[in-house]
């Protein structure tokens, strides 16, 4: 199966927070939800993971329903469970367990085997002098690649 192009990002995410670690997870979805997510009808907005007994969770993540779906269409805003391996679940709850950090989905995508994968970082809240930060940074960027190009 050829590679997808659907990438589907939370842009307020390296806004919001600073972001440490990396993780790959999959994620369990019904057959409707990878369909509307094939389709590009998902989003991250507002989108944060949480540990339950030893699971680990999506929450707020948005799948639109699927528009040929029948009357067992899913519901879009449930919480979905994520697959990680246990080494990787105890890392992300030792780093949870600092005050300040927390999980956060960055990137929705489907694999080359046409499987849906997370994106998720632990994280750390910025402040407010941190955003300014991080926007003068781009708009400088941004100057530099106009000034480069010319």
């Amino acid at each position: 199966m050829k590679s997808s192009n659907i990438v589907i990002k939370n842009k307020r995410a390296s806004f919001d927070y600073e972001l440490i670690d990396q993780y790959v997870a999959g994620i369990v979805l019904t057959g409707t939800e990878i369909k509307s997510i094939r389709l590009g009808k998902a989003s991250l907005v507002d989108t944060f993971c949480f540990i339950t007994n030893g699971e680990m969770w999506i929450k707020n993540m948005h799948v639109a329903e699927y528009s040929f779906g029948s009357y067992n269409n899913h519901l879009p805003r449930r919480d979905r469970k994520l697959l990680l391996n246990r080494k990787e679940i105890g890392k992300l709850l030792k780093a949870t367990k600092d005050t300040g950090f927390t999980i956060i989905a960055s990137k929705l995508f489907i694999n080359e085997k046409g499987l849906a994968k997370v994106l998720i970082y632990t994280a750390k809240g910025k402040k407010e002098y941190d955003k300014r930060d991080s926007m003068r940074e781009k708009d400088d960027r941004r100057e530099m690649d106009r000034a480069f190009k010319k």
